[in-house]
């Protein structure tokens, strides 16, 4: 138990990159520094537990792991010369972290989807959502971070940007869900071999070669336009939608140019016999 405790603590916490100014905030508020440490641990149980009505606090009783993710947060800010952050940082070190924070994750999202489906037994979105911030709670949890960091920065909410980690935990869960609900003809184990298998090859190749794109964006830029529309076509039609309305009206953009005033013609013609006679 307490090498999953400290093997748990060392992918959530001890996994970079970490948000700007991570290090001059560990300076000059470290106890701001640890909250935002412990939700990067343990933000999925904190919103699984909110979503099925449970203690959001009771994961915080486990000691051991409270203690262990503090001592690699300690070490990953506070270890001299930076050792311990320079020795996970190294790519390597970094790939065999990432494939292990994976494995957790496919974990996480089967489990939580498991513990909501005891409770709702044909409760789809409920068993979907509880999977989904089980497997990504800590990117959903970003703005509340952000306001313990002294940063409020709404446009970074990651529903409106999702991540591929994000994303992936989404179709994850409802595949598990699927499963769950005997609608997927595939055994748990299976899955969870398949899924994990996915995830840790997908996330093990972005980081090696420090690409941010996600390998959903080919399937999305032909699935999305079909069943919702492309944005540009939605503007293309408001906007005829306007000219169609009001040709010559303020905002329309084939709207004439306004004709000048007799003053300003009178003006004009002053002025062309003011350089003659000049």
């Amino acid at each position: 138990m307490m090498v999953k405790h400290a093997l748990s603590a060392l992918v959530m916490v001890g996994t970079p990159p970490y948000p700007s100014g991570a290090v001059e905030l560990s300076r000059h508020h470290p106890m701001a520094s640890w909250l935002c440490a412990m939700l990067h641990c343990f933000g999925s149980y904190i919103l699984a537990d909110l979503l099925l009505g449970e203690p959001v606090i009771d994961y915080f009783s486990n000691n051991s792991s409270i203690l262990l993710a503090s001592a690699v947060w300690y070490l990953i800010f506070f270890c001299p010369l930076d050792l311990f952050y320079k020795c996970v940082c190294f790519l390597p070190v970094k790939l065999v972290f990432v494939a292990m924070k994976e494995v957790v994750r496919v974990r996480k999202i089967a489990v939580g989807i498991h513990h909501a489906h005891h409770h709702y037994h044909h409760g789809w979105f409920i068993m979907i959502a509880t999977g989904w911030v089980k497997g990504s709670g800590v990117t959903l949890m970003s703005n509340l971070e952000q306001l313990l960091r002294g940063v409020w920065k709404p446009e970074t909410n990651e529903i409106l940007h999702m991540s591929f980690p994000t994303k992936a935990s989404l179709y994850g869960a409802i595949l598990f869900t699927l499963q769950q609900t005997r609608w997927l003809p595939v055994s748990k184990a299976s899955l969870i071999f398949i899924f994990t298998m996915f995830m840790v090859s997908c996330k093990v190749f972005l980081t090696a070669t420090h690409s941010h794109s996600s390998p959903f964006d080919v399937l999305e830029a032909y699935v999305c336009p079909v069943l919702f529309g492309s944005a540009s076509g939605g503007d293309h039609h408001h906007n005829n939608q306007g000219g169609s309305q009001g040709g010559s009206g303020p905002g329309s953009p084939h709207s004439p140019l306004p004709t000048k005033s007799k003053e300003e013609l009178s003006e004009g013609s002053r002025k062309k016999k003011t350089k003659k006679a000049d």
